[in-house]
């Protein structure tokens, strides 16, 4: 399993990193590239910018409660879902997601690549 810092210095593939309330705070060059949002535009926009709309309270849900129990079914594996563009083009992507406790507050990583 890679670590946050092992996943920031992913060049190729496009990463996002989110803190606990799940706001986004950090993306890398490719994910610019991939899905087109610049750095400026997305830091401390709620990640669900990302998320098709339909899954935004399955992904509310899931997220506050990981944060209760630390334990979750989707982290460490390849996920098949969709990732909204910045132009709100729905993209079939894989995901993998990592979370990291840094301190009392967690944070999650994941590289997005598009199908």
């Amino acid at each position: 399993m890679k670590t946050i810092s092992e996943i920031k210095s992913e060049t190729e593939l496009p990463v996002i990193i989110s803190d606990q309330q799940g706001f986004v705070t950090y993306i890398n060059e490719a994910f610019n590239q991939v899905y087109g949002w610049s750095y400026e535009e997305i830091i401390g926009l709620p990640l669900e910018v990302i998320i098709p709309e339909s899954l935004h309270d399955s992904h509310r849900l899931s997220f506050s409660r990981f944060v209760m129990t630390e334990k979750a079914k989707i982290l460490n594996h390849p996920l098949l879902l969709k990732t909204v563009t910045k132009e709100g083009i729905e993209v079939e992507s894989e995901h993998f997601i990592t979370a990291e406790k840094q301190g009392d507050n967690w944070f999650f990583a994941a590289t997005i690549s598009p199908l």
